[in-house]
């Protein structure tokens, strides 16, 4: 079966989200920081009259805090019933895979490597990382930001 995915990039890494969940791309915002809120994230936009939640996608990957700049961009996803904005540096294309080419993230003596992925799948001659929404968002899995 078929899957489109709209891929991104968080410094040189790839990434791809399914594209039903998308529902929109907008340009970067300065956030409203709110207090105690989790280290990834950011704070709160004005969504067309909705507080929009932003998280700081290479924060929550455990790749330290991004520092957003006017070529970043937010990602608007629905994730259960709430949407959240995603900060990425980059979208580059929509692409379409084989749900048979998606494969698990390898065990690496850290259980939480994989845990916000549904899996990674080569595109293009490059690695791109599926991520798995829910989990991103849920309490679940701890999140693994690391501000160093």
């Amino acid at each position: 079966m078929s899957r489109q995915l709209i891929t991104f990039q968080i410094g040189e890494q790839y990434l791809g989200v399914d594209i039903m969940a998308i529902r929109e791309i907008r340009a970067w915002t300065p956030t409203t920081i709110l207090p105690h809120a989790a280290p990834y994230v950011r704070g709160v936009v004005n969504l067309r009259g909705t507080v929009l939640p932003v998280l700081d996608l290479s924060a929550r990957l455990g790749w330290g805090l991004a520092e957003p700049t006017a070529r970043h961009v937010i990602i608007v996803v629905q994730i259960a019933d709430q949407l959240q904005g995603l900060i990425v540096d980059a979208v580059n294309d929509i692409v379409s895979i084989d749900e048979a080419e998606l494969q698990p993230a390898p065990a690496l003596g850290n259980e939480t490597a994989g845990a916000f992925l549904d899996g990674l799948v080569p595109v293009e001659g490059r690695m791109v990382m599926v991520l798995n929404l829910d989990r991103l968002s849920g309490e679940a899995a701890e999140p693994v930001a690391d501000a160093a």
